[in-house]
């Protein structure tokens, strides 16, 4: 069901660890050809047009694209208290989380007299985006709004796809989350056309936003890909992926459950498991071999499992082991090793990282307090999950008086000329010819 990679014996280097660890194909690029028409059609559409988007690749076309407030109260009155008490606690650690990511405004002195003052402010407005595939993912709209909201986003937006069990409207459980949150501007959009009209906006239906957010298919990642620079993105989220480094102390049937778990998301989500100990190695799968039949979306996992993006790696030791995930950057990283918190200290490379038996993935997909928009595809070396910082820019303001300023003239005037930009050294030295 899952391949073998013996990396016994093996020292290599970062590149080739991960390229012994290759992920499933997404050709972004193929993508973006795929989708340009459709961003042409909501660039230059009306509402109409984003209507039978929906019905071309949702199955159904929305009534109305902006759902109405009355379908956001009806869904949170009629919402499940018991999944309504889980999204409260939910909400609830994410805040706490998110709160203390909160920046605070610094003034420098550089100088007597000279001063630069550095301000987080949030971006105008933010589209966000959740899924509506295979899965219903109100934990997305959580993820999404909650630091946006702390961020003090003042015009917060939400897209999910229209679905034909529901009238062409978003799965009420996502419209009850936005309800509960607050959030009341929700639109009936899906896939590249959803992240075309966060980025175009559209005259009469949405306004342009600053920022898109939240993950998706590949054709999400390619619109954010085409739009970068009209409108800012968090990232290309692709696959979901786990890895797990594991040595001869980890429990085999957790093991096996975590992996399960995230294939469940797709039939291209990874899972791989990094260890020193054959025993566990076989064990796994054997315990995927009787968990996998009897779980509920047994086929899509079992496609997970076997494909070339998932594998049982075994590694000399730890610090093998730590090489190779540290190489891989996968978005979800377990340590289940003896000493797991030594170990996790010296992860660089992961979206989010748990530690210990107690601390599943799962647990960070829900209510850890974590983030789960987090970065895939090995862009967790240079990229960052969700959060309040998503939502900030930093702005620098600067302010000298007459004497810090004439004290740094000839500075400036000078590295001006040393790169033949004399008007430059102009715009310092003009000051001291009339000054009032």
């Amino acid at each position: 069901m899952i391949r073998t990679v013996d990396l016994r014996g093996r020292a290599l280097s970062k590149a080739d660890y991960a390229a012994a660890l290759p992920r499933a194909t997404l050709d972004v690029g193929a993508a973006m050809e795929l989708i340009a028409p459709i961003l042409h059609r909501v660039q230059h559409g009306d509402e109409a047009d984003l209507k039978a988007l929906g019905h071309e690749f949702d199955g159904i076309a929305p009534p109305t694209i902006r759902v109405p407030a009355v379908l956001l109260e009806s869904a949170l009155a009629n919402l499940d208290p018991a999944i309504r008490s889980a999204l409260e606690v939910a909400i609830e650690r994410v805040r706490r989380v998110h709160s203390d990511q909160v920046r605070i405004e610094r003034t420098t002195h550089v100088v007597d007299g000279g001063t630069v003052l550095e301000k987080w402010i949030p971006v105008d407005r933010v589209g966000l985006y959740v899924p509506g595939g295979r899965a219903v993912y109100p934990s997305s709209v959580i993820m999404n709004v909650v630091p946006a909201q702390i961020a003090k986003v003042s015009s917060i937006a939400v897209a999910s796809p229209p679905q034909k069990d529901f009238g062409g409207y978003p799965h009420p459980t996502i419209l009850a989350t936005c309800a509960l949150l607050g959030i009341t501007e929700v639109y009936a959009v899906g896939g590249a056309q959803a992240i075309a009209l966060f980025g175009y906006g559209m005259k009469g239906v949405c306004d342009k936003t600053d920022l898109v957010t939240g993950p998706g298919n590949i054709y999400v990642a390619a619109a954010k890909r085409a739009l970068r620079g009209i409108v800012g993105i968090d990232s290309e989220a692709g696959p979901t992926e786990i890895a797990i480094l594991a040595d001869e102390s980890a429990f085999a049937p957790d093991v096996a459950a975590d992996m399960i778990s995230q294939a469940e998301h797709d039939t291209i989500a990874a899972a791989v498991l990094v260890t020193t100990s054959e025993d566990l190695a076989s064990t796994v799968q054997a315990e995927l071999r009787i968990r996998v039949e009897k779980t509920k979306h047994s086929e899509r996992i079992r496609e997970a499992l076997s494909g070339i993006q998932s594998a049982v790696v075994l590694v000399d030791s730890i610090e093998q082991g730590l090489d190779v995930v540290n190489a891989y950057a996968a978005e979800h990283l377990e340590i289940q090793t003896k000493n797991a918190r030594e170990d996790a200290s010296k992860i660089r490379n992961a979206g989010a990282v748990f530690i210990g038996r107690y601390a599943p993935v799962s647990l960070g997909d829900y209510a850890a307090g974590s983030n789960h928009v987090l970065p895939t595809g090995g862009c967790a070396c240079h990229s960052s999950g969700l959060s309040v910082q998503t939502f900030l820019r930093g702005l620098h303001f600067i302010e000298y008086n007459k004497e810090a300023f004439d004290e740094i003239t000839e500075t400036v005037i000078t590295l001006a000329n040393s790169e033949d930009l004399p008007a430059h050294g102009e715009a310092m030295s003009a000051r001291n010819e009339s000054r009032p």
